[in-house]
Parts: C-alpha cells; structure tokens; sequence
C-alpha cells in the first residue's frame, strides 16, 4: 500500500531532481551547507550526485517532457562544467602546493624565515645579569 501523498507523481520528481541539484552546489562550494552553514567543497559526493542525475535523466529518455528534457540537460551540463572547473582549481592547488614543498629554494627561504624568528626572538631575550662583587676592601693604614 503507497503512503498517502498529496504531491503528484511530477512534483515529486521534481522535488528529487531539485534535491539532488542542491546537493551538487553545496559539495561544489557554491552554496552554504544547510546543516553547518558553512561552505564546504565535498568533489567525490558532487561527482556521485551528477552521476546520478545523469542516470535519471539517461534512464528517463522518452518519458520527460519536452521542458523537463532541456531543463535536465541544461543544468547537468551546468553542473559539469562547474565540476570540472573546480576539480582544475584543486587540482591546480595540490599542484603548487607540492611544488612549493618539492623546491629546494623555496625550503630554503622557509627555513630562513623561520631561523630569522627565532633569532629575532632570542636577541630579544634579557641576558642574565651579571652578578656584582659583595665583598667590600678595607683600606688598613
């Protein structure tokens, strides 16, 4: 027996495709997360739910709309070109980041760097102070 609903069959269609449409954008970073209102970039989770839809849109060929059909292509391609746009820039940043650890010159300013703090730090230190002779002379004439 289905559960009582009062949304028709393509309402709720619309509701999943929607649903999985806002998924794709918070994992993008596009969007806040909802739950943690935050910004978070999931791309495996963005994939999976492209796939998805890609499935759906595949599996439904012949029984959308003529409206329902160019939505779905418009924002799966919407969708995966924002996709791969953000997989070149993390992968663009993994990328300078390893090279940035891989570059002997640049560990060298790093170390400098932190070599030049420390030093900074210990110059500013108060040296101990030196401790003065107590022992008074006594003149005997």
């Amino acid at each position: 027996m289905p559960l009582e609903s009062k949304l028709t069959e393509e309402q709720l269609f619309d509701n999943l495709i929607s649903s999985l449409i806002h998924s794709v954008w918070v994992s993008l970073g596009k969007i806040k997360n909802p739950m943690s209102d935050k910004i978070e970039r999931n791309l495996f989770a963005a994939s999976m739910n492209i796939d998805m839809l890609d499935m759906l849109y595949k599996r439904m060929d012949g029984n959308l709309k003529e409206q329902e059909e160019a939505y779905l292509s418009r924002i799966l391609s919407e969708l995966k070109m924002n996709y791969l746009e953000e997989k070149k820039n993390e992968d663009k940043a993994s990328k300078d980041k390893k090279d940035t650890a891989d570059d002997p010159k640049e560990n060298i300013k790093t170390e400098s760097k932190a070599s030049g703090k420390s030093e900074a730090k210990a110059t500013k230190k108060k040296k101990p102070a030196t401790k003065k002779s107590s022992v008074k002379t006594k003149d005997k004439k």
